[in-house]
């Protein structure tokens, strides 16, 4: 069998945490197999459609590194991708169970059903159509229909007894009493299906084999067993994933950070991390390896790897996996990767800032920065100071032990910097190390006292690149520059 699986997203806003796991699932599961990987975009809910969602959703594939090989952008033999192109297909089929007995329409008004609704809460019933509709004669629903606008909508007949069962990959034998289940509608008012009649329909026309969805979705799986049932046609293979939980074990939502894919990328998450943790969301290689590249995820990806128990949603371990991530990285890699956060910065700061940014300014400090960032949006932090010009944030507050109090002494040590490393015959960062090492001593003073009131006037903060490397990245003129700019602010400080 050629393993073909459907990522099928509703074009109502960015993709989530949740969403994007099951399209990851897929294309694994279809890389491992040597199958296909297809986009479906599902927007027969005309009314949430949100204009611009469905390249939102694409660009969030693109990023993570998702390709597919058939969509509603690329083609392929069994389009089109989008079902609202697809219309034709989902009327044949209610024409024909409504024909063999199997479906029927209904008319029944919005106020009766919120009053069926109403009635079912206050007697604490189950929620569910009564089926009113279902054996009225023609002439009786013509009437009904009438006295409804015209409005009317189809549901499929759910057999009255017996039992549904759906085989589910990962739990086996899943059983459903009919009686338990109401006759859902299947075509809406509007001429659209509803999910469970397109995505029956669907599967079956482009040949998915696979279908991979959460959990939550099981309680629909009977209703799509009997419609492929009523309609003649093979189900494929359901996987029900755990769904993803946030560290309150509650429903992951916003409250527990950032749930849009794309919100993690202008955070700073790089998509090789964000893969290698979503993958181990309801999926383990085995119960040691965590750092997973693509390709080892590709090769080991089954479903015996998958299990039952919801997934926890750990933001920190993920912060962690992406600062991994980000270490592994060539330096040029890492500095490229930073370059529009840093430009964004420069931006958001005004000033007069040439861009796009020389990065080889950065080559010096560029794999010390990269061991202190976890997030790439860390990455301006580090290094904006080397762009904005002569730091002019000389506030004795960041001055360090020693001279908070004291801004004469503070003074006096960036004048004895100044004059020492001007004296310095090359600008190396071995030379200007010992050059300072041995100021300290020659003060009797710790070197971290010295280097601190030093590091702010270059760069304006406490916690910064290493000192000798962010010199020899400024170079001699700028760094003696900027310590001259932070002795005469102390020398005024009430300006």
């Amino acid at each position: 069998m050629s393993v073909r699986v459907r990522y099928g997203p509703s074009p109502t806003g960015e993709p989530h945490v949740g969403n994007i796991r099951t399209a990851l699932f897929d294309w694994l599961f279809a890389r491992h197999h040597g199958g296909a990987f297809i986009v479906r975009i599902e927007d027969t809910d005309q009314k949430r459609s949100v204009e611009g969602a469905e390249e939102l959703i694409l660009d969030a594939l693109r990023w993570l590194g998702l390709d597919w090989d058939e969509g509603p952008d690329v083609g392929g033999d069994y389009g089109p991708y989008r079902q609202s192109e697809r219309l034709a297909l989902y009327q044949a089929a209610v024409e024909r169970l409504v024909s063999e007995g199997k479906a029927y329409r209904c008319a029944c008004t919005s106020e009766r059903l919120r009053e069926l609704r109403e009635g079912q809460q206050k007697a604490k019933q189950a929620p569910g159509y009564d089926g009113h509709c279902r054996d009225l004669s023609e002439g009786e629903l013509e009437t009904a229909v009438a006295a409804n606008d015209g409005k009317q909508v189809v549901r499929f007949k759910v057999p009255e007894a017996g039992t549904t069962i759906v085989e589910d990959a990962l739990r086996g034998e899943v059983r459903f009493e009919n009686r338990l289940l109401d006759d859902h509608v299947i075509l809406k008012s509007d001429g659209f299906p509803t999910y469970h009649l397109a995505s029956v329909v669907d599967d079956d026309a482009m040949a998915i084999t696979h279908v991979f969805r959460g959990d939550e979705w099981l309680s629909s799986a009977p209703r799509h067993v009997l419609l492929y049932e009523a309609l003649g046609l093979e189900p494929p293979i359901w996987v029900h994933q755990p769904i993803i939980l946030g560290p309150d074990k509650g429903k992951l939502s916003k409250r527990h950070g950032a749930t849009s894919v794309r919100a993690y990328a202008d955070e700073g998450y790089i998509p090789e991390a964000m893969v290698n943790f979503l993958a181990l969301l309801g999926w383990a290689k085995d119960e040691r390896s965590t750092l997973l590249s693509r390709e080892e995820l590709v090769a080991a990806f089954d479903l015996e790897g998958m299990g039952t128990t919801n997934a926890m949603f750990d933001l920190e371990r993920l912060r962690e996996m992406n600062g991994e991530y980000i270490r592994g990285l060539s330096v040029d890699d890492f500095l490229e990767r930073g370059r529009p956060f840093l430009e964004a910065a420069l931006r958001a700061g005004g000033g007069d800032v040439a861009l796009p940014v020389d990065l080889g300014v950065l080559r010096p400090v560029g794999a010390a920065v990269q061991e202190r960032v976890k997030l790439l949006s860390e990455f301006a932090e580090y290094t904006d100071f080397f762009y904005a010009g002569a730091a002019a944030h000389t506030n004795v507050e960041l001055m360090g032990k020693g001279f908070r109090d004291d801004p004469a002494a503070a003074m006096t040590a960036l004048d004895e910097a100044r004059r020492v490393l001007g004296e310095l015959e090359s600008w190396e960062t071995a030379v200007i190390e010992a050059a300072l090492r041995g100021l300290a001593e020659a003060m009797s003073l710790k070197a971290g006292v010295l280097f601190t009131p030093i590091r702010v006037a270059l760069s304006g903060k406490r916690i910064a690149p290493p000192l000798f490397e962010t010199m020899v990245a400024l170079g001699r003129e700028e760094s003696l520059s900027r310590l001259n700019a932070a002795a005469e602010r102390l020398a005024r400080p009430d300006d």
